[in-house]
C-alpha cells in the first residue's frame, strides 16, 4: 500500500507538468513581477486543485459512484473555454494597453520590476513620470482556475484510486494532490525566471513572452476543445 500511496505523490508531481496546467498558471503570472507573486499563484492553483479533486472524487467514491461521460466531457470542454479565455486575456493586455516595464526600489531597498498601462495617456511616455499604485495580486482566480482543473480531472483520478477501500483511495487522492501543488509551485518558479529576466533587462522580450505565453494557451484550449467536441455534440443530441 505504501508503494501504492507514493506513486500517487509521484503521479500528482507529473500531473502539475501537463500542458494545460502549465499553460493556464503560465496565463495567470505573465504579468506578475515578483517571484514570490507568481510562486503564490502557482501554490494556489495547486490548493484549488487538490481541494475539488478530493471533494468531487471523495464524494463520488463514498457513493460507489462514477463520473458520466457526458459530465467528464462537459468539464474538459469547460476547461478548453477557460484556457481560450486566459490567453485571450493576456494577448488583449499586451496589446491594447500599451503596458510598460521597468524597475523601481522602494523605500525598504527592495528592486523589482512590474508591469503598467500608459493606456488613455496623450503626452509622450517620460521615464521620470511613474508614479503608480500596485494592483492586488489577489490569488483568487488563480485558485478558481485550479477547482475546475481537479473537477476536470477526476473522473480519470477516480479510476486509479477507487480500486481499493476508501480511506486508501483517498490516501492517495491526498498524495496526488500534494504532488501536484509541489509540482506547480516547483513549475511556476520555472515559468518565473525568463519573465523576470525580460522585464529587468528589456521591455521587447517581455513582451513577446507575455504574447507567447497568452498564444500557447489559446492554442492549446483550442485543441482541447476540438478533441472534447464529438462528446460535447452527442451530449446535445442525446
Amino acid at each position: 500500500m505504501t508503494t501504492i500511496l507514493a506513486m500517487g505523490f509521484l503521479l500528482g508531481l507529473q500531473h502539475a507538468m501537463e500542458a494545460d496546467h502549465v499553460a493556464a498558471v503560465a496565463a495567470l503570472a505573465a504579468s506578475k513581477g515578483r517571484l514570490r507573486w507568481i510562486m503564490r499563484h502557482g501554490l494556489f492553483w495547486g490548493l484549488g486543485h487538490a481541494l475539488a479533486l478530493g471533494a468531487f472524487a471523495g464524494a463520488v467514491m463514498l457513493a460507489r459512484g462514477s463520473i458520466p461521460a457526458e459530465l467528464s466531457a462537459g468539464l474538459e470542454f469547460a476547461v478548453a473555454c477557460m484556457l481560450i479565455t486566459l490567453g485571450a486575456m493576456v494577448i488583449w493586455r499586451v496589446a491594447r494597453e500599451r503596458l510598460h516595464f521597468h524597475v523601481h526600489r522602494h523605500r525598504d531597498g527592495k528592486l523589482h520590476f512590474h508591469a503598467h498601462s500608459h493606456a488613455g495617456e496623450q503626452q509622450a511616455h517620460d521615464k521620470n513620470k511613474h508614479e503608480h499604485q500596485h494592483h492586488s495580486n489577489s490569488v483568487q482566480r488563480s485558485l478558481a482556475v485550479g477547482v475546475m482543473h481537479g473537477l476536470a480531472g477526476s473522473a480519470a483520478l477516480i479510476a486509479l484510486a477507487a480500486p481499493g477501500q476508501f480511506m486508501d483511495g483517498m490516501g492517495f487522492i491526498f498524495l496526488f494532490g500534494a504532488g501536484s501543488i509541489l509540482g506547480m509551485v516547483v513549475l511556476s518558479s520555472v515559468i518565473a525566471l525568463p519573465l523576470l529576466l525580460s522585464g529587468r533587462l528589456m521591455t521587447g522580450l517581455n513582451r513577446g513572452l507575455q504574447m507567447g505565453i497568452g498564444m500557447i494557451s489559446v492554442g492549446i484550449g483550442c485543441a482541447y476543445a476540438y478533441a472534447s467536441m464529438p462528446a460535447m455534440l452527442a451530449l446535445l443530441q442525446s
